[in-house]
């Protein structure tokens, strides 16, 4: 894409100068390391605004090591999707690789990409113009590669469709297992969906692929819509705060105007979901998460007016007409701290 934005080569330059600053800072008058050894992950994206929200947070979260950032096609095409990861990680001063993945679903349809960011998932803002470009090797065996390299150390993020998740799984399962944990946005908790009344749009997107995730025995903790709405909504007030907060601010703030435009046209004028980074920041801050509970998670598959909906079966439960015996390898959360989110985020991308 031409020309450059705001955001653009002096901005990214000038955050990963800082950034270079603050580590030798840090070196020089502790002589320490973090506490902490960061944590592996693979950040598994179909970049929109949201998703571009969550690898600011990641990136600029002390906990998180981003081994790299997979993308599929979803909000945006996958050409699309991979620019908008490179722009979003640039303007929070990460280097980390970027690897495009799949532009079809598990089945093998085209994946028909719709979103409410607008055209180019980030607002139509001009915001998308990285100088860096995507890594030649596929996505998939990026997935597989790191996870042998790094068994049982490697979690994956997953903020979209779970279909690079379930091409690799199908391509090297042996390797798989060795995945320590798989993080997802996706399914509508034990609340209404988004893209149908019972299905959430990442899941509805490629249900087979979920449930290929699901079934395959790795530990999934899963964050749903019902966790993402009430007190967790952004609002406009939030979003003035963010605004003059700094680059990193504005950029998230005016990647959002289109799913605020689109919020408001139905009826929802003042406050938004931000369910990507909500789903970011529960795998990064352990104290976010309140409550969570451990469950087999059953994927519709067939077609119908179920269809992309996830069943939770909760473990140690007697249901009267349906048997419970199944694996129970996911944990749902179920409680967040709602009301201090915006404020965590806040202070992690500013901090």
């Amino acid at each position: 894409m031409g020309g450059l934005s705001k955001y653009g080569k002096i901005g990214s330059l000038a955050v990963f100068a800082a950034a270079a600053g603050v580590a030798l800072f840090r070196h020089l008058t502790t002589g320490k390391k973090d506490a902490l050894p960061r944590r592996k992950v693979i950040i598994d994206t179909d970049t929109g605004a949201d998703d571009a929200s969550a690898l600011i947070l990641a990136a600029k979260s002390r906990e998180l090591s981003i081994l790299g950032v997979t993308v599929l096609a979803g909000n945006v095409d996958l050409e699309q999707a991979t620019q908008n990861a490179l722009a979003a990680l640039e303007t929070a001063g990460s280097s980390a690789p970027v690897y495009r993945g799949s532009a079809q679903t598990y089945g093998g349809e085209k994946i028909d990409a719709f979103s409410v960011f607008g055209e180019d998932g980030m607002g139509d803002m001009e915001l998308v113009h990285p100088i860096g470009s995507a890594q030649e090797k596929d996505a998939i065996d990026f997935i597989i590669d790191t996870v042998k390299a790094n068994p049982g150390e490697v979690e994956i993020i997953s903020l979209g469709p779970a279909t690079n998740i379930a091409f690799a799984l199908d391509r090297d399962p042996e390797a798989m297992k060795k995945v320590k944990m798989i993080w997802s946005m996706g399914t509508a908790g034990l609340g209404p969906g988004n893209a149908s009344p019972v299905a959430e749009f990442n899941v509805y997107s490629d249900p087979k692929a979920y449930k290929r995730m699901l079934d395959s025995g790795i530990p999934v903790t899963v964050i749903g819509l019902d966790v993402c709405g009430g007190d967790a909504m952004w609002t406009d007030r939030q979003f003035a705060k963010l605004l003059i907060s700094g680059e990193i601010g504005e950029f998230v703030t005016d990647s959002f105007s289109k799913l605020r435009a689109f919020y408001a046209s139905n009826g929802s004028e003042g406050s938004v979901m931000n369910c990507d980074s909500m789903a970011m920041m529960c795998a990064i801050d352990s104290g976010f998460v309140r409550s969570t509970v451990k469950c087999h998670g059953s994927c519709i598959t067939s077609p119908g007016e179920t269809f992309g909906q996830v069943i939770f079966y909760r473990e140690g439960f007697t249901y009267d007409a349906v048997s419970n015996d199944q694996e129970h390898n996911v944990t749902l959360v179920t409680e967040v701290d709602a009301s201090g989110y915006f404020d965590r985020y806040l202070k992690r991308i500013t901090g």
